[in-house]
């Protein structure tokens, strides 16, 4: 199957958000990634609901939604209801992952968990059957732009691993520092999701940046 690229808005100019909601919407591309941080979880605040809601009246493509919070059960219902489609939650937030997971799925949505670099992939091995997408960040969470880990690609194979092993087909995302050159890579290692921000909204051709991480 061919690997998904999810621009993350992170990196997108914020006074003309319309602009480049837009320019997602007729890229090669096929997700919108939406970082929420709380400056708790992460040194970092980012989106707020309102700013949520507006990206989804304009979004043509699927919302994958990575919660960068404590306690992120407290709002999987409110992140339903902004027209989510993907949610993810960090493991290291979550006391009860299992039924976190469960209540994702139950209200429609796919199941994410994101891992710190720091975490395992073994970890998740207790609850793979609950888990639709498995986002490793490739830097450390809180700010764009950083470079990417190399210990990622080692990460993303074990996980291919597991989840082949297990007879399961669980999306594998990278987020952080993904550029057109390590694409690739990547792609062969067994992800299938990548997010990318600054190498795509930061190219002097968005678009042709867009399309060589997809073609990678």
């Amino acid at each position: 199957m061919a690997h998904l690229v999810a621009p993350s808005l992170l990196a997108a100019d914020f006074s003309n958000l319309q602009r480049d909601i837009e320019f997602v919407n007729s890229s090669d591309t096929d997700w919108f990634h939406i970082d929420v941080m709380d400056g708790v979880f992460v040194p970092n605040i980012s989106f707020g609901m309102p700013v949520i809601k507006a990206i989804a009246d304009h979004a043509k493509k699927p919302l994958d939604v990575h919660l960068m919070i404590v306690d992120p059960d407290r709002y999987i219902e409110t992140f339903k209801n902004l027209g989510t489609d993907i949610l993810s939650v960090h493991i290291e937030a979550c006391t009860h992952l299992h039924r976190t997971l469960n209540a994702i799925r139950d209200l429609g949505m796919k199941s994410g968990v994101a891992l710190n670099p720091h975490t395992p992939v073994e970890s998740l091995k207790d609850v793979l059957t609950e888990i639709d997408l498995v986002c490793l960040m490739s830097v450390n969470p809180g700010f764009g732009g950083q470079s990417f880990i190399e210990r990622t690609y080692e990460k993303v194979k074990a996980l291919r691993k597991m989840s082949d092993e297990a007879g399961l087909d669980i999306q594998i995302e990278i987020d952080g520092g993904v550029t057109p050159a390590n694409a690739s890579a990547l792609v062969k290692a067994g992800a299938n999701v990548l997010v990318a921000g600054s190498s795509i909204f930061k190219a002097a051709d968005p678009s042709a940046a867009a399309t060589a991480i997809k073609n990678a």
